[in-house]
């Protein structure tokens, strides 16, 4: 029923204009525990659509960035006042992070890559550097 409420939704009113999917923490009332709910967050307060309950944090971080993925919208999570917010900082739809450094070791083809031209440096031409022109082959051929 959800999926076709969101299909309605989304036809009605666009998923461009919704602000992304959000994951908000509920705390439990007495001794009940906590849920978790992944809402797909609206400008408009009345239009957010709440797309997965639970009380399985785990469970519902991974619908989180699956809804998120599925519909192209960034990930938010939802503050104790109400406030929305990035877990990541972006740069337009690109995530910026560290620059990683890359790890050639536990690549799947690491046996069949050379690893000589990676120690070893391109020479340079100098001057001094003997270029042999008019010469005759060292080589024989028969």
């Amino acid at each position: 029923m959800r999926i076709a409420t969101l299909l309605l939704l989304s036809a009605a009113v666009g998923v461009s204009a919704f602000a992304g999917v959000a994951i908000r923490l509920t705390e439990g009332e007495g001794g009940e525990p906590g849920t978790v709910s992944v809402i797909l967050e609206h400008k408009d307060p009345s239009l957010a659509l709440p797309l997965f309950v639970s009380a399985e944090a785990d469970d519902a971080a991974a619908q989180w960035r699956v809804w998120a993925n599925v519909l192209g919208l960034p990930l938010l999570i939802a503050e104790d006042d109400g406030q929305l917010r990035e877990p990541f900082a972006r740069m337009g739809g690109m995530r910026i992070a560290r620059v990683r450094v890359r790890r050639r070791r536990h690549n799947a083809i690491k046996r069949r890559r050379p690893t000589m031209p990676l120690r070893r440096r391109a020479g340079k031409l100098t001057d001094k550097t003997p270029v042999h022109r008019d010469e005759r082959e060292i080589i024989a051929r028969n």
